[in-house]
Formats: structure tokens, sequence, C-alpha cells
């Protein structure tokens, strides 16, 4: 069987912090969570709630359906801006 849709949602953010760059303080002040509420839901501690989906979309400007498919397909949609230079180097965050 394959992965859980939240584990697919935990392995696509993860993905994501990578490719932009960002730690998980730079995601919670773009969602609106705090570092410790990214880091237990990125653990599996806790679950990602259908207002987080609507949150994280907006941040990294993906649609929440192409956020449950998994990191590959996420991040051929992660737009070009949010990319940073290097894959694990860092960005400037803006918040939406």
């Amino acid at each position: 069987m394959g992965m859980s849709t939240e584990e697919l949602l935990r392995a696509t953010v993860g993905a994501l912090l990578r490719a932009t760059g960002e730690s998980q303080a730079d995601l919670a002040r773009g969602v609106g969570l705090s570092q410790a509420q990214v880091s237990r839901k990125l653990s599996g501690r806790h679950s990602w709630a259908v207002n987080d989906l609507d949150r994280l979309s907006g941040h990294y400007g993906i649609a929440v359906v192409d956020l449950v498919v998994g990191p590959t397909h996420a991040l051929k949609l992660l737009p070009e801006r949010r990319r940073a230079a290097v894959v694990g180097g860092t960005q400037t965050v803006i918040t939406i």
C-alpha cells in the first residue's frame, strides 16, 4: 500500500521547504502558525488541517489538490520565483 494523504503532504511540505530554502520558522510566519506547530505537523505528531492546506496553497502558489499528489508533482508546479538559487539554500520570505 502507498503512502497516506497525510504522509504525502508531510513529504511534499518537506520537499518544498528544501526547494525554497525556507526554514520551519519562515513557513510558520508565511502560513500563520508557530514554528512549534509546523514542527509537530511535519513530524506527524499533529495532522495538517483543511485550513492549513489553503494557507500552504497560497504560500507556495500551488493548488491544494497538487499539494496532496506528492512532492515530485508539487515541485514541478512550484513557481520559479519561489525557488532558492541553490536547493537547501536560503530565500527571503514575503508573507502574503
